[in-house]
């Protein structure tokens, strides 16, 4: 399996359609609005698709941010044309199986000017993508700094820490794919003791957490 993000520019009533592939996609708002068969959905919306579907920008178009959870080597269905266009942001193998039951996560985590996530590791992987702000990554022994737009991958296990721009409120988009024995609760763990009891400054906004079947 593997985790993908692709992005969607999508013109005035354009439409994307998909076959029962295999292909758990989560559909995130990044502004416009779309109608992905469970009703509309604005800015800062997402919903979970696991079945066949489509998808169908309003008059206004939409950027949506696809997160996808696919079999290794499936193709990536685009846009073209008058219809807008698509963009792949980032594509990693998953070791698998993380366990013998998943969930998708799909959340948003803030941080005030200067906040920082201390040194933690989750129980699965997913992918980010910074939607306001900055903020730095340090893991694996290399450190990386992304702007708005950026995305990249957390593997779980390889402890992190996250420190945000120090002038402004940052803000990224997660999807994880998790153990569905933590369906309502956190995967976070911090790695030294010190941390665990120090007021935390990151807020969650939450969007899907679902148990799937692959």
């Amino acid at each position: 399996m593997e985790l993908r993000l692709v992005e969607d520019v999508m013109a005035a009533g354009a439409r994307l359609e998909w076959p029962a592939d295999g292909v758990h996609r989560v559909l995130y708002v990044v502004h416009g609005e779309i109608d992905a068969g469970q009703g509309r959905l604005g800015d800062d919306q997402a919903v979970l698709v696991s079945t066949a579907g489509q998808v169908t920008a309003a008059a206004c178009g939409a950027t949506v941010w696809r997160y996808e959870l696919a079999p290794k080597g499936s193709p990536v269905l685009t846009l073209d044309g008058a219809s807008g266009a698509t963009r792949e942001k980032l594509r990693e193998r998953l070791a698998w199986p993380i366990a013998d039951e998943v969930l998708i996560r799909a959340d948003s985590v803030s941080f005030p000017p200067g906040g920082c996530a201390f040194l933690h590791t989750h129980q699965g992987p997913g992918i980010r993508c910074l939607i306001d702000g900055g903020i730095r990554i340090d893991a694996t022994g290399h450190s990386a700094s992304f702007g708005p737009g950026a995305a990249w991958f957390e593997s779980g296990p390889d402890p992190v820490f996250a420190q945000a721009a120090m002038n402004r409120p940052s803000r990224f988009i997660r999807v994880m794919v998790l153990p569905a024995a933590l369906l309502g609760r956190s995967s976070i763990a911090y790695v030294n003791v010190e941390d665990r009891e120090k007021p935390k400054s990151q807020s969650y906004k939450g969007y899907v957490d679902q148990i799937i079947r692959t």
